[in-house]
């Protein structure tokens, strides 16, 4: 249940700031905004600036209230927030106050400041994870302070011992038949003296201790090693807050390019006929990876906060009819071809846009429910 409330949290926060860059676009280029909504409807409580006394009111349950300033509300889904804009369907194009009455500049503005604002608030949290500190191989931090010191493991080779006998990235070597492990040359030396006999590991798995036993292999593919394991000494590294600021704007920037790779090989894939090895989560995997991140701290659950909202990013930038980047296709064609597209086309292919999406969603629910056999888990609680 507590993992549930934080994915409602998380996710709720990344809509909520996405609807917030609409929001605050559309009133800086003089769009009308008739509500501004945290949560979604029904509506619980409202206020607005009185049109005849210039005094705030406020405005209980879902009844309609027409007014010439923005209403505030608080709605009953906790899940983000929405904003109405006025003329976002396209009504009212004579109206300099409506969004559709904007030149095609404002309004690309408008649909692209909810992603800039993921963007922005991806950095800013990234910014707060080197802030904090967070896990990173030593040689790899360049500066900064460290604390806790330790050898991990950072890849685990499938079909070798080690995948077998169960170690994962992130497991702590802390000693090998008994003998403290306190520097890296030690594993491969001990490792090295033990082939074709049988090592006992003991491991610290973000806090909990296991004990774990393995054979090294006499003989081994080049590059695996006799146990199929990489590790490197890592320590818990923080930064000045000028100094992660920068660091959380490049690991923004690197996290953006590489989804943009795996995005790029997928599609890549789907016309060239070759299987991709990448991996599709939905709404149900997100909330099992929450769990997992929660169980690690507060700076991994803010490191997986960016990440989605990095996500969430790049899905809304998509030319996919029914979101952002859509509707900026849109308003392109507008521009080439001189005229704005039929509503009545424009609107109907969102609502195809729409409807495969939630089929795709619901598809990638169901694989998420085989994945991670959450029925085998529901039935495991009675």
């Amino acid at each position: 249940m507590l993992t549930i409330l934080i994915f409602v949290i998380i996710l709720g926060f990344l809509v909520f700031v996405h609807e917030l860059g609409h929001f605050l676009t559309a009133k800086k280029n003089g769009i009308k905004t008739d509500e501004f909504g945290f949560g979604f409807p029904p509506r619980i409580a409202g206020f607005v600036k009185d049109d005849a006394t210039g005094k705030y009111k406020i405005l209980w349950g879902g009844k309609e209230y027409e007014s010439k300033n923005t209403i505030y509300s608080l709605n009953w889904i906790p899940l983000g927030g929405f904003v109405r804009i006025k003329g976002e369907d396209g009504a009212e194009a004579k109206d300099p106050g409506s969004f559709a009455g904007k030149s095609a500049w404002v309004r690309i503005k408008v649909l692209a400041a909810g992603v800039v604002m993921n963007f922005v608030v991806a950095w800013l949290l990234l910014s707060v994870v080197f802030t904090l500190g967070i896990a990173q191989p030593i040689q790899q931090s360049a500066g900064g302070k460290y604390k806790e010191t330790k050898i991990q493991i950072v890849d685990v080779r499938a079909n070798t011992p080690a995948s077998e006998m169960g170690l994962q990235p992130g497991d702590a070597i802390v000693s090998l038949n008994g003998q403290a492990v306190e520097k890296t040359s030690q594993i491969n030396e001990i490792i090295s003296a033990s082939k074709g006999e049988a090592v006992i590991f003991q491991i610290d798995r973000f806090g909990k201790p296991f004990e774990l036993s393995g054979t090294p292999r006499m003989e081994y593919p080049k590059g695996e090693g006799a146990m199929g394991f990489a590790y490197s000494e890592t320590a818990i590294v923080s930064y000045p807050w000028y100094e992660s600021l920068y660091r959380g704007l490049i690991a923004t920037y690197t996290i953006t390019l590489a989804i943009f790779d795996a995005l790029g090989k997928m599609i890549g894939g789907l016309f060239g006929g070759e299987k991709v090895g990448l991996d599709v989560t939905g709404p149900v995997g997100i909330v099992y990876l929450t769990k997992q991140m929660s169980d690690l701290g507060f700076v991994y659950l803010l490191q997986f906060a960016a990440l989605l909202s990095i996500n969430l990013g790049i899905i809304n930038i998509l030319p996919i009819p029914a979101l952002d980047g859509g509707r900026i296709l849109f308003i392109l064609i507008e521009k080439l071809k001189g005229s704005p597209v039929s509503k009545r086309v424009e609107g109907m292919i969102h609502q195809v846009g729409f409807i495969i999406l939630i089929l795709l969603m619901l598809l990638v629910t169901a694989r998420d429910f085989a994945h991670f056999d959450i029925l085998g888990r529901i039935g495991s609680l009675f």
